[in-house]
């Protein structure tokens, strides 16, 4: 009991001491780990999944557990300063993408200023690598200005069909496939994928999420390589059986691979997942799947341990997937502890 205590306040003192708060986001400094040196931006802006519990609960992990630097960004009320999902329009501190060697997007029908918008498409059309989790497939709605209109998520602009969802990612969004808040998702290793990087130290069908499979245009472009399928669940407990008839026949792709060439004429890494609520994260496989992509994205998939260590770091208590229920009130401090 007394060794337990011991450890849990080191990790809790080393959090303290390795993190800084920024009035626009927070940063926690890389411990040693083969990522020391990569520098990776965590960008929470949906107003459903509970993306600002979800990305500082990643970073610390990758910070603390796997040597990286992260600095992790919110949906900031201009008002008050305190985190705000339904904020379409601020999150401060993008400029951290300049020197970033990682984006990793939990965003939804953002409507960024061109100030602010400029950060990401710069980073986007550098040719250097991104994460998209969950609604990252609809990150922008780009009403306020037409000047990025391209990237948003219904645009039609010729080669940018689906914006940046569809055109980098892989995807844009569609519709649910399963049926949101009652069909949970088990994830099933797509057949000849079993020895990728990114998959290392997961058993099939270990992966299970509340969230539900978001359907997906088969194919999925040429130059995407799936990865793990969605079983579609019928309820919402891990045990549950598996839909039968045409939601699993066949199975659609909740996690890829794909290329994305900028206007630089560098190709950059992309890694997409459709599953990624607060509460997914609870989920140690769906947690060894991010770190793993993280390693890959930034071309370190040779140092991917046979089981990354993914442990929760600190008092985890995600809450569920809502629009309406949520803390509020809270600033990036916050989530610095």
């Amino acid at each position: 009991m007394h060794r337990n205590l011991v450890v849990a306040f080191i990790l809790s003192a080393t959090l303290l001491c390795g993190s800084r708060a920024q009035s626009a986001g927070i940063v926690f400094h890389g411990k040693n780990g083969p990522g020391k040196g990569k520098r990776v931006v965590l960008v929470a802006g949906d107003d459903e999944y509970r993306s600002e519990e979800a990305l500082p609960q990643l970073a610390k992990i990758l910070a603390l557990r796997h040597g990286f630097t992260c600095t992790v960004l919110f949906a900031i009320n201009p008002k008050d300063g305190t985190i705000d999902p339904h904020e379409m329009r601020n999150i401060p501190g993008l400029e951290a993408l300049r020197r970033a060697d990682l984006l990793i997007l939990l965003a939804r029908f953002r409507d960024l200023p061109d100030r602010q918008m400029k950060y990401l498409a710069d980073y986007i059309e550098s040719g250097r690598p991104i994460i998209g989790i969950r609604t990252a497939t609809h990150s922008f709605d780009l009403k306020t200005s037409k000047t990025y209109a391209k990237y948003s998520w219904d645009s039609k602009i010729p080669g940018w069909e689906g914006g940046f969802g569809r055109r980098v990612l892989g995807e844009t969004w569609i519709a649910h496939h399963g049926e949101h808040g009652k069909q949970s998702t088990r994830g099933i290793f797509v057949k000849g994928q079993e020895g990728n990087p990114i998959l290392r130290g997961i058993r099939d069908g270990e992966i299970w999420t509340r969230t539900d499979v978001y359907e997906v245009r088969r194919p999925l472009p040429r130059t995407c390589q799936p990865l793990i399928l969605g079983e579609v669940l019928s309820g919402m407990s891990p045990n549950d059986a598996p839909v039968p008839g045409k939601p699993n026949n066949p199975m659609i792709p909740v996690a890829w691979t794909n290329s994305y060439t900028g206007a630089k004429g560098k190709t950059a890494r992309v890694f997409t997942t459709t599953m990624g609520s607060a509460q997914d994260l609870e989920n140690e496989g769906l947690r060894r799947l991010l770190v793993n992509a993280a390693y890959w994205a930034v071309g370190l998939e040779n140092r991917i341990p046979a089981k990354a260590d993914v442990d929760l770091v600190g008092d985890y208590r995600p809450d569920p997937f809502s629009f309406t229920d949520y803390p509020k009130g809270l600033k990036p401090s916050d989530f610095a502890k």
